[in-house]
């Protein structure tokens, strides 16, 4: 049932061999062709803008009060290419291989490979553009290292990457919105996707300015909406960040794969009190210079400039030589929990790790280091008051990045013909676990790169086919369902607040199907997800009406949510091994590291939604390795 359409040939032929081969639409048909873009982060924006260039119609949507707020600007560390510009051994292949290997061989290996083999053209693309990466005396572009790699391949803008390249991905949208190709409206939600025919045609969306439903078509839509972290609710994703899109699009048939597959980034400020809405994100990049410890000792009182160097415990150099700081981020995040546990944590709550740059201080300078992170210090200043040129940093692990998404070919297309995912929307490349620096990196090359081939691969036999408008039945249809929802939660006399109910999720997730799961813990997460949903269906109150009510769209994200969580933990309950960021406890050596179960599950778990309250059924696609040998991951 799951056809992939893997191009044929050699694998580094494959992407050549589809490009040559996807069919074309003239430039005076194309001005009759409509796409629906959902989202404006790089994925989004990078898609509208090319596919605007090219002489389609593009209709653009966000939820933010401007494109530009997307929160691919919060991805600050940097971009992988595989230029090879240090002379260090690195290749297309090599990249390859690091982010097969990352992902603890559960991602294709044809999407992968495109990845790497995409990643030349981007760098170029976005100095066109104006990126200002960072550079060497010379004047040429600088790298650096980023976990999980022995090289350095990571382009970056400070510690502003995703910001940077934010802003040229907004130029290239503002350029054909000004020419008239593309049409973007903020402050408007989707609600629901069209179906037509079983093609998607079309999306309902909620103005948040006014209250008013309304209805756009189109011949292909594509979603771009980012990841689903903040089911956590203590993440480092902003706060209207949500699932709403791509789970709305779910219910409407497309699958949803790797949903258990979640990123705990290893390098956080730490949670600070129980009113706290989210946590924050400090860059990768800096793992390249400062060496991560605890004490020794459980249960250390001193403060972390008190404990001399003998009674420290860097455990990553430790555990992990051949990589050290710069291990995986699943590798270094469970580290992290597994020390703070032991009660060797630091800070207020004792559930933070040191992050220390007082040795590459020493050897570099002071001037040095601030050229390469100052903003991040700043930051940190600004947040803790503490000046992190003097004493460590405070870090702890924090929800992050969702490999799964929905499933998509190698075209990008979902299982409902016509709807595509890019980004993290999308389950496809990076497997149980991302790399460092290829997020920007895969937002950039399906939006710039991929869906400008495939899309009008996919348009080429809807040209000849029935103009539908929003007046077809089945917009009708979906705008009551929209506003039956909409009734409900207002309807609904309870005294508990949709806040209330995502934190109780979040704090349930995390302790039962966070860093680590077993299956009594999600079994038992299920159990109370369900009867946290029936209380949700009867004991919400959503004050204010149908206008400009910030709590009513809360109702909606956190009512996806949780269904999402139970989804979740079926999806890690059925899969009964370690993988990536999916750490059954189960199944672990006798140091705690991993034990992957290839002969079983080496497959893509993709989920299709059967009813409300009806279990999920799963499907699989079978993972097949012919340029990579499947290997026990080690980084030691």
């Amino acid at each position: 049932m799951l056809n992939s359409k893997i191009s044929p040939g050699e694998l580094a032929n494959k992407w050549t061999n589809y490009k040559d081969t996807s069919k074309l639409i003239n430039p005076a048909n194309r001005k009759k062709l409509n796409i629906i873009v959902v989202g404006t982060g790089l994925a989004g924006a990078s898609c509208a803008a090319t596919l605007a260039e090219q002489g389609y119609n593009v209709t653009s949507f966000c939820f933010q009060d401007s494109a530009r707020r997307a929160h691919s600007v919060a991805a600050q560390g940097g971009v992988n290419a595989a230029k090879n510009y240090k002379n260090d051994g690195d290749s297309v292949y090599r990249m390859f291989y690091d982010t097969i290997k990352g992902g603890d061989f559960r991602s294709r290996e044809a999407n992968v490979y495109r990845l790497a083999e995409c990643s030349l053209a981007l760098i170029d693309q976005a100095v066109a553009q104006g990126v200002p990466f960072a550079r060497e005396y010379g004047g040429y572009l600088d790298n650096r290292s980023f976990g999980g790699v022995q090289v350095s391949r990571t382009f970056y803008a400070r510690g502003q990457t995703g910001q940077q390249l934010m802003i040229g991905a907004y130029q290239a949208l503002m350029r054909q919105v000004n020419t008239g190709k593309v049409k973007t409206y903020t402050r408007h939600e989707m609600l629901d996707l069209v179906l037509v025919g079983g093609k998607a045609r079309g999306v309902i969306v909620r103005n948040l300015e006014t209250g008013e439903i309304e209805r756009y078509a189109a011949h292909a839509v594509v979603l771009a909406t980012g990841g689903y972290g903040k089911v956590y609710y203590l993440s480092t994703l902003a706060m209207g960040c949500n699932t709403s899109a791509i789970w709305r699009a779910h219910k409407k048939g497309a699958f949803m794969s790797g949903v258990s597959w979640v990123q705990f980034h290893p390098t956080c400020l730490p949670q600070i009190g129980e009113t706290q809405s989210k946590l924050t994100l400090m860059s990768e990049s800096l793992r390249n210079d400062g060496r991560i410890w605890v004490p020794l000792k459980a249960g250390d009182t001193r403060t972390p400039n008190d404990i001399p160097e003998e009674e420290r415990d860097y455990y990553l150099e430790r555990r992990y030589p051949a990589f050290g700081n710069l291990s995986p981020r699943d590798i270094s995040s469970r580290a992290a929990k597994e020390r703070i546990d032991a009660g060797c944590g630091v800070g207020p709550m004792k559930n933070a790790v040191c992050l220390d740059f007082s040795r590459a201080i020493k050897e570099q300078g002071k001037d040095k280091i601030e050229e390469k992170y100052g903003n991040l210090f700043r930051m940190y200043n600004k947040i803790n008051g503490v000046n992190a040129y003097k004493e460590p940093m405070l870090i702890s692990p924090a929800a992050h990045f969702t490999m799964g998404g929905l499933w998509v070919d190698y075209e990008l297309m979902t299982t409902i013909p016509g709807l595509f995912a890019l980004g993290e929307a999308n389950f496809s490349d990076h497997g149980a676990n991302r790399l460092g620096a290829n997020s920007l990196l895969q937002a950039c090359v399906d939006g710039y790169f991929i869906a400008p081939y495939t899309i009008p691969n996919y348009l080429s036999g809807e040209i000849k086919g029935e103009e539908i408008t929003t007046d077809h039945p089945a917009f009708a249809e979906a705008e009551i369902l929209v506003k039956e929802e909409i009734r409900q939660f207002l309807s609904c006399n309870g005294h508990l607040s949709a806040d209330y109910f995502h934190k109780t999720l979040g704090k349930l997730l995390y302790d039962k199907c966070g860093l680590s799961r077993t299956k009594e813990s999600l079994e038992q997460a299920i159990i109370e997800i369900r009867a946290l949903k029936k209380s949700f269906d009867h004991e919400l109150k959503i004050t204010g009406d149908n206008g400009i009510n910030s709590e009513l769209e809360k109702a909606g994200r956190v009512s996806d949510f949780l269904e999402l969580g139970e989804l979740m933990c079926y999806d890690a309950l059925q899969r009964e091994e370690s993988c990536g960021a999916h750490f059954r406890e189960e199944y672990q050596t006798a140091d705690g590291e991993a034990v992957r179960n290839d002969e079983d599950f080496c497959y893509v778990s993709a989920w299709e939604w059967k009813g409300k309250g009806q279990q999920q059924e799963l499907h699989k696609e079978p993972l097949s390795f012919e340029a990579v040998k499947l290997t026990v991951r080690s980084y030691k």
